[in-house]
């Protein structure tokens, strides 16, 4: 006769699960929300600013949430100033000292990662402190400059330095890139024949492109954002950059201090870099990420 054992109970450390929501995890949420609230609060006020009317902006207590709305902010900073122009000169010596930063920081960044050269150290050591160097100190010697060469209005003046400056930022994130490139690649190029700029631009570049957009993105917005050396050395109307056209922004009487074109005014100077970075999300991501971590 065959016994039938009621079935075992499991053990009761396995019926309790973990609960879902633990108080560690609530915590850490809403610690993200303050965080991402804190971080978007002055972006939020500046947009809503910018479609205030001059009533809500002006009024007391503060109008927070305006249920008034108005685009007028607009269409007067860009009927009063030529900001489309201003937005085109920011591109240009922007996108130009970018390009240029790409261009000439790559090839030094590799010879560093690849090459053993004489004073390595000390010259890795001086392109950190360069990075790290204000560069607002330079401010007299580079007014000098453009002053003797001429170069006052003119987009050089910009560029240059825009370049100069961000140079050090790019060698340092493309060499450590470099770096974690197998050396097999190299290697391998070699025996099919390439030489060392064919395996630089046509082999190692494609890989490091997530490096490239990230600094090249750095690299843009810090041209894009400068002020002190673009409101010295243009002083043409017609080829002042965004920063320095916000800055200018006056109202219509001498004490009237105009925020809703300010506001505005920040919104559209703003909003190239955001559609940028929303752009090349994924690619700054992986940049960042694979340049902290060694394969």
């Amino acid at each position: 006769m065959t016994t039938v054992h009621p079935p075992a109970h499991p053990p009761a450390h396995a019926e309790a699960r973990p609960s879902r929501f633990s108080a560690r995890t609530l915590w850490l949420t809403v610690a993200v929300v303050l965080v991402v609230l804190f971080s978007l609060a002055p972006i939020l006020w500046q947009v809503l600013t910018s479609i205030k009317v001059n009533a809500d902006i002006a009024a007391i207590p503060n109008v927070y949430f305006p249920r008034r709305f108005t685009l007028q902010h607009y269409i007067e900073i860009f009927n009063r100033r030529p900001f489309l122009n201003y937005m085109l000169n920011s591109f240009f010596v922007a996108f130009t000292s970018t390009l240029l930063c790409l261009a000439l920081g790559t090839p030094a960044a590799y010879a560093l990662a690849r090459l053993r050269l004489p004073g390595e150290r000390i010259v890795l050591a001086s392109v950190l402190i360069v990075t790290l160097f204000p560069y607002i100190l330079l401010f007299i010697g580079l007014l000098e400059i453009v002053r003797a060469t001429g170069l006052a209005n003119n987009y050089l003046a910009l560029i240059i330095p825009y370049t100069a400056i961000n140079i050090p930022l790019t060698i340092l994130v493309m060499r450590s890139f470099f770096q974690q490139l197998p050396r097999d690649l190299e290697d391998s190029a070699k025996v099919d024949g390439y030489n060392t700029w064919q395996m630089l631009v046509r082999i190692l570049l494609p890989l490091t492109t997530p490096a490239l957009v990230t600094t090249g993105i750095l690299a843009f917005i810090a041209a894009w954002n400068e002020f002190i050396f673009a409101l010295t050395f243009i002083t043409r109307e017609s080829m002042k950059t965004i920063p320095v056209a916000v800055a200018q922004i006056s109202g219509t009487a001498v004490f009237e201090i105009p925020y809703g074109a300010l506001a505005a005014a920040t919104v559209v100077g703003t909003l190239p870099l955001v559609i940028l970075v929303l752009l090349f999300q994924r690619r700054i991501v992986q940049g960042l990420t694979a340049g902290a971590v060694k394969g």
